[in-house]
């Protein structure tokens, strides 16, 4: 019958589900908290800022994020601003020769707070801009450094500490794991081969990993992801519950269509000089984020799933109706009443003639 094989092969299918796939367990997902501290130090020396040591208060950005970290590792540095009118920056929308190629009072849109004045000023010796009343000098971002002004950042370390819960199971567990004691972590550096469950992380091996340069990176900035992954089956011992780190480039980088690339963003340090007037310096931070993504579930027998998948799989196999009579027909008090019911007892066609014509 060609029904009863398609439906016994369903029935396998299911039978292997069933084991492969863990049908008799209940699963919770995964419910996580995750805090980060990174370490290392650069050294730069160059005219506009001189010999300067930068420290984890200088470069990363803010001080503490939700499941993520920023570390700049590229900067435009504009020095001593001061609210007051000055030249804009030349190009083709604010090169002018006389008053009348500026208009007054007006902000453009895409501008960083200026406010046009309407005049005509000298930029240099050669050129004329627009005048604007802003925080003057205005930045130049025309040019973005290279190779990145912190490069050394390749050889700084993230630590990610992150705590894990399943609460159907009330099993709670970190990627610090029992057997790390606090020489080994520091020291330790996470390596997929020879060093998997180390927490500390290598920033120019994290971007290696997924598929890119650091260097070519920390120009322009971008989005990292680290993937922790905490697959755990609770049936087995609670040690064989393990973090499994990959990582992953998440924003696009199209060679073909390369507009507005990487990740920025603008921060100001004020403070006043010796007259009491107050100045400003802003800085056009580029860097990396690293977003920390947890996931994963947990199974653990249960006598409930396992009672349904049981069922189905047995009646899909045709096995439900066999197993049903049986348990009826020689198992019940009343056996004798459902064996009467079910089978109907009829004579031999051939011996009831023949007691027929004995009559």
């Amino acid at each position: 019958n060609p029904a009863s094989k398609k439906q016994q092969k369903v029935g396998l299918e299911r039978w292997w589900v069933f084991v492969w796939e863990k049908g008799y367990q209940e699963t919770d997902s995964v419910v996580s908290s995750v805090t980060t501290k990174a370490k290392g130090v650069a050294v730069t020396n160059t005219s506009k800022l001189g010999y300067r040591i930068w420290d984890v208060a200088d470069y990363v950005i803010p001080a503490q994020e939700e499941n993520s970290i920023f570390i700049m590792t590229n900067m435009i540095v504009t020095l001593n601003q001061t609210q007051s009118t000055c030249p804009e920056i030349p190009d083709k929308t604010t090169i002018c020769h006389s008053d009348s190629n500026c208009s007054a009072n007006s902000a453009d849109t895409h501008s960083n707070g200026m406010i046009k004045t309407g005049k005509c000023v000298p930029f240099n010796e050669t050129v004329k801009t627009c005048e604007v009343a802003a925080w003057c000098p205005v930045e130049n971002d025309a040019v973005v450094p290279k190779p990145a002004f912190l490069k050394a950042a390749e050889n700084f370390t993230l630590l990610v500490k992150n705590n894990i819960w399943y609460p159907k199971f009330n099993f709670s567990k970190r990627n610090i794991l029992p057997n790390i004691t606090t020489t080994y972590l520091k020291s330790c550096i996470y390596d997929a081969r020879m060093d998997p469950f180390c927490p500390i992380f290598r920033l120019g091996k994290i971007v290696e990993n997924a598929g890119h340069s650091f260097q070519d990176m920390a120009i322009e900035g971008g989005i990292m992801g680290i993937q922790v992954n905490w697959d755990c089956n609770l049936d087995r011992a609670a040690s064989l519950c393990l973090p499994r780190y990959s990582f992953r480039r998440l924003d696009t980088r199209d060679l073909d269509h390369n507009v507005s690339p990487g990740y920025n963003f603008r921060f100001a340090k004020y403070f006043r000089d010796h007259t009491g007037n107050e100045q400003r310096t802003l800085i056009k931070a580029y860097g990396i984020r690293f977003d920390i993504i947890v996931f994963g579930k947990a199974g653990k027998f249960d006598i409930i799933p396992t009672m349904i998948n049981i069922g189905s799989g047995l009646a899909l196999l045709g096995v439900a109706t066999v197993l049903c009579d049986v348990i009826v027909l020689y198992c019940m008090k009343k056996r004798y009443y459902y064996r009467e019911k079910k089978y109907k007892y009829v004579e031999d066609y051939e011996q009831g003639l023949a007691g027929e014509m004995d009559q």
